[in-house]
């Protein structure tokens, strides 16, 4: 199921739109936490360059394979830790991350990008599956991701949530809706939370994320 606000790529249109108000065609975009390279292959075609870099091995390769299939010659993908590389090898223009966010990833998009240009990111909002009550570690809030971005020398230019609640009739609907999270949620605790959540009258489940945009001060 899409999350909030995401077409049916996996991305979100504003925050497309946010990085367009840009001009794309004169930048190299150092996409951190690539993943599979969703982000990084849909900017490539409005950029003179983009690396997305990303830990795991596994979905760097396959990064590459849907570059090349898709005939995309100015991206490439690099197996690192965007949490411990040093951003200034890859000479970006511009920094986004997509679900990926942490202060040792602003920190770094701070040291290397010059005044005048652009971090942006899409970061799970603390009200994301608020009814676990267990907000992710990489879960940020307004305040929290603007003296985030201040402290690494940024000046925030946009700073939204896209926000998605489901309501549900039953308990049986809202374990339904979370199905495909069961395990993953079972091996972290949130599911059992989840389900006395429901079971206390609780019908609801929250998907929401934090869309920021801001130009190194």
């Amino acid at each position: 199921m899409p999350s909030p606000g995401e077409s049916a790529d996996g991305l979100s249109p504003a925050f497309l739109e946010l990085l367009k108000a840009e001009p794309l065609a004169d930048l190299t975009v150092l996409d951190v936490g690539t993943g599979s390279g969703r982000l990084a292959l849909t900017l490539a075609p409005l950029c003179r360059a983009v690396v997305g870099v990303d830990r795991e091995a596994r979905l760097v390769d396959e990064a590459r394979k849907r570059a090349a299939a898709a005939g995309v010659a100015n991206a490439r993908f690099v197996v690192g830790d965007v949490e411990v590389e040093d951003y200034a090898p890859f000479k970006p223009d511009m920094v986004v991350a997509y679900l990926c966010l942490s202060a040792a990833i602003v920190e770094r998009a701070g040291r290397v990008l010059r005044p005048g240009q652009v971090f942006a990111c899409v970061a799970f909002h603390t009200d994301q599956w608020k009814e676990t009550g267990r907000p992710s570690r990489f879960a940020y809030g307004e305040v929290g991701a603007r003296r985030l971005l201040k402290k690494c020398g940024f000046a925030v230019e946009h700073c939204g949530v896209e926000r998605e609640v489901q309501t549900f009739e039953s308990v049986e609907q809202g374990l339904a809706a979370a199905v495909a999270l069961q395990e993953k949620w079972k091996a972290d605790g949130r599911w059992f939370r989840y389900v006395k959540f429901l079971e206390e009258g609780g019908r609801t489940l929250t998907r929401a994320h934090l869309l920021v945009k801001a130009r190194r001060a």
